[in-house]
Parts: C-alpha cells; sequence; structure tokens
C-alpha cells in the first residue's frame, strides 16, 4: 500500500475475495444449499415416479379400451391377432414403467432420505450442527487478523485525515502572504499550523505503515487457518457431490430401458406376431365362412310329411354360432372347407344371416317346420319386445353397414332390445331411424 496520499484512495472498493473479511459465508452457505439440494432431488425424483405411473395407467388403459373395439369390430383373422399384439406391447411396457416407478422410489428416492438424514444433523435451535461448526471454525481463524486489519483501517484514516489537514493549512499559509491585512502575528500561527500539520502527517503515516507490518505479519497464519476450515468443507462437500453422481447414474440405470432383455423381447414377440399376418389366409378363411365357399340348402324334392306342416321362410335370421345343421343339404367345392371360428366378425354378422332373393311369402318351400306345434319356426330369433331405455352416447361411433347406427359423443337414443352375446344392442334415433350399435359405446341415462 502506498503511504503518499491521494485523494481517491478514500473511496471504498467492495472486493468478492474469499480472504476478506466475512466473504467466507458463501462457503457456509453451500452446506445449506446441499441439504436443499437433497430435497430437491428427491422431489424431481418423486415427480418422475408420478409421471412413470400415469404413463403406465394410461398405456392399461388404451390397451384394454381398444382390445374390446377390435374384439367388436369386424376386423378378423391374422391381421386381427397382430393389431391384438400391439395392444398385449402396450400392457408389458405398462408393466415394465410400474416397475421404474417402484425402483426410483423404493430404491433412489429411498437412498437420497436415508444419505441426507446421516449428513446433516439438525440443532435444537436451528440450523445444522455442520453449517455451525464451519462457521465457527472461519470465524476463529478470521478473528485475529480482522482485528489487525481494523487497526490497519483506521491507520489510515488517520493519515489520510492528516494528509488533507496539511494540504489546507499549506493552502492558507500561502493566501495570507497575498493578504495585505493580516498582522505578522496571525501570519506566525498560520505558519506554525503548516509545521504542526506536517509532524502530524509523519506520525500518523508511521503508525500507519507499523500496523500494515503487523498485518503483514499475522497474515500467513490467518491464510492457513482459513485453508484448513476450507478444505473441511470441500471435503463434506465433495461427499456430498459424488453420492450424487452414484444416485443420478442408477437412476439412468433404472430409466433405461433400451438395455433390458425383457424390454427387447416385447418388440421381438410383436415383430413376429405381425409378421404372421397372413392376406391370402384371412381371405381364404372369409370365403369359407361368409362367401362362396358357405354351405348351401339347395332346393331338392322331398316327400311331403305331416311333421313339415309348415314352409321354412328363406330370409329367416340365423348365427353362425347355432350350430344348427339341416338335413339333405349339397356340399359343393369349398363348401367342404372346414369352418373355422374366429375372435371378431362385423356388426352385421354378429345380428343377423345374409338373406337370399326368396321371398318370406313364398309357399312353395320344401321345408317345413319341424315345431311340435306346427304354428311357429324354431329358427325364429326371441321377437319378444324388451323395455325402451334412454341412453347417452359415450362415444363417436360411424355406421359401418346399413343396418347400424351413427352418432356422436353425448347424442341420446332409445334402446328398444337388451344386448346380445356379441356385445351389440338395437336402437333408435330421436328421428325415428332403427338400427344396431355397440353396446359399450353408450350408458343408460339416470
Amino acid at each position: 500500500m502506498s503511504g503518499s496520499y491521494d485523494d481517491s484512495v478514500g473511496v471504498e472498493v467492495s472486493s468478492d475475495s474469499f480472504w476478506e473479511v466475512g466473504n467466507y459465508k458463501r462457503t457456509v452457505k453451500r452446506i445449506d444449499d446441499g441439504h436443499r439440494l437433497c430435497s430437491d432431488l428427491m422431489n424431481c425424483i418423486h415427480e418422475r415416479a408420478r409421471i412413470e405411473k400415469t404413463y403406465a395407467q394410461q398405456l392399461t388403459e388404451w390397451a384394454k379400451r381398444w382390445k374390446q373395439l377390435v374384439e367388436k369390430g369386424p376386423q378378423y383373422g391374422t391381421v386381427e391377432k397382430a393389431w391384438h399384439a400391439v395392444m398385449s406391447e402396450a400392457e408389458k411396457v405398462s408393466e415394465l414403467h410400474l416397475d421404474i416407478k417402484s425402483a426410483l422410489m423404493n430404491d433412489d428416492f429411498e437412498k437420497i432420505k436415508n444419505w441426507q438424514k446421516e449428513a446433516f444433523h439438525k440443532q435444537m435451535m436451528g440450523g445444522f450442527k455442520e453449517t455451525k461448526e464451519a462457521e465457527d471454525g472461519y470465524r476463529k481463524a478470521q478473528k485475529p487478523w480482522a482485528k489487525k486489519l481494523k487497526e490497519v483501517e483506521a491507520a489510515k484514516k488517520a493519515y489520510h485525515a492528516a494528509c488533507k489537514e496539511e494540504k489546507l493549512a499549506i493552502s492558507r499559509e500561502m493566501n495570507s502572504k497575498a493578504d495585505p491585512a493580516l498582522n505578522p502575528e496571525q501570519l506566525k500561527k498560520l505558519q506554525d499550523k503548516v509545521e504542526k500539520s506536517k509532524q502530524d502527517v509523519l506520525k500518523t503515516k508511521e503508525k500507519y505503515e507499523k500496523s500494515l507490518k503487523d498485518l503483514d505479519h499475522v497474515t500467513p497464519q490467518y491464510m492457513e487457518n482459513m485453508e484448513q476450515v476450507f478444505e473441511q468443507c470441500q471435503q463434506f462437500e465433495e461427499k456430498r457431490l459424488r453420492f450424487f453422481r452414484e444416485v443420478l447414474l442408477e437412476v439412468q440405470k433404472h430409466l433405461d430401458l433400451s438395455n433390458d432383455v425383457s424390454y427387447k423381447n416385447i418388440y421381438r414377440e410383436l415383430e413376429q406376431n405381425i409378421k404372421t399376418a397372413d392376406a391370402i389366409e384371412d381371405l381364404r378363411w372369409f370365403r369359407a365362412n361368409h362367401g362362396p365357399g358357405m354351405s348351401m340348402n339347395w332346393p331338392q324334392f322331398e316327400e311331403w310329411s305331416a311333421d313339415f306342416n309348415r314352409t321354412l321362410s328363406r330370409r329367416e335370421k340365423k348365427k353362425a354360432s347355432d350350430g344348427v345343421t339341416l338335413t339333405g343339404v349339397n356340399q359343393t367345392g369349398d363348401q367342404a372347407l372346414q369352418h373355422t371360428k374366429h375372435s371378431s366378425v362385423s356388426s352385421s354378422e354378429k345380428n343377423q344371416s345374409y338373406p337370399t332373393e326368396w321371398s318370406d311369402e313364398e309357399s312353395s318351400n320344401p321345408f317345413s317346420s319341424t315345431d311340435a306345434n306346427g304354428d311357429t319356426n324354431p329358427f325364429d330369433e326371441d321377437a319378444s319386445p324388451a323395455m325402451e331405455v334412454r341412453v347417452r352416447a359415450l362415444y363417436d361411433y360411424e355406421g359401418q353397414e346399413h343396418d347400424e347406427l351413427s352418432f356422436k359423443a353425448g347424442d341420446e337414443l332409445t334402446k328398444t332390445e337388451d344386448e346380445d352375446e356379441q356385445g351389440w344392442c338395437k336402437g333408435r334415433l330421436d328421428n325415428g331411424q332403427v338400427g344396431l350399435y355397440p353396446a359399450n359405446y353408450v350408458e343408460a341415462i339416470q
């Protein structure tokens, strides 16, 4: 530090150096920040676990809903199975994400919580024991040096004040020489003032320099003591940083499904299931069950019998699953193919057979009813009317067949027949249109 006087010396210059008195508080605050960061990391992991759980639930709900829609929809055959495989993938991935959620909370979250409790010890009066120890260590190391620094500041202030007074005294003396009104006695006083101020400058300067030497003498010990306390804080922080790195690596392992064998198997299985879809096989099945390959009761001559006292209508509906066997059936071509049952058929196939060009009024039909009463058809569906119920649509539905209704979510309609075994109901729109619709697309209005 310079011993000469300068007008700018009195301007206070702030310093951000660690060595300045009180600036050690940043390293003390870092201990409190470490505790808060543990809490922040736990909150971060907890939120991610909630996201994993929500995603898993959404996947499961999506898979369940679309399984039902595909099962009750018109898709059939191996392509339907491939479509179902996509929903199976969602269910399996959902389980993996629930496992991630459990690992994050049971392993990572709990590990941080326990480490925080072991590393930071709360005091009765508030704060942490580790923070107080660091604060006390810095204060003890800085106290002797801070005391000397205070003496230096006081000596510097006195020296600068003496220099200023000297400058003023010299200025007054110079001005008095040009003033004829001053007597010799007054001039003598001004000269004595100048001399005294010069002596004060010398004394304060000497004291200032001595205080600086004293401060320089204790500075090495001050630096050594501060370094020791700082290294203790560094070691504490190093443990936290290494622990965070370890935990984050474990979080990464739990989140990374790319190295999970079961995750890879899910998509390997999905790919195989999709590739097994065979368009030719599905077309062959459809031909045999709903096309030219179907069996037909071709007309043939039969003798009159008292048991056959009623003509059988060719337009009466018969489900494929009824398993009714008719006598006198001639099979040709693809009719000899084995009929296989698939998991889903179109809505019209679920509720009625395909009509022929024959009329209900045909009286020449050689097939007559075998009903014992002689006045009912054993192939007629139960036509007893069901109680009408008002229902509300949950989802949009666009009719796929001419006998199906179309509506939007929120529309109201009247259910006229209960749900059949294929999951379809008969209803009537407010405009009078009557048709079929999926039962799970509506809910009863309370």
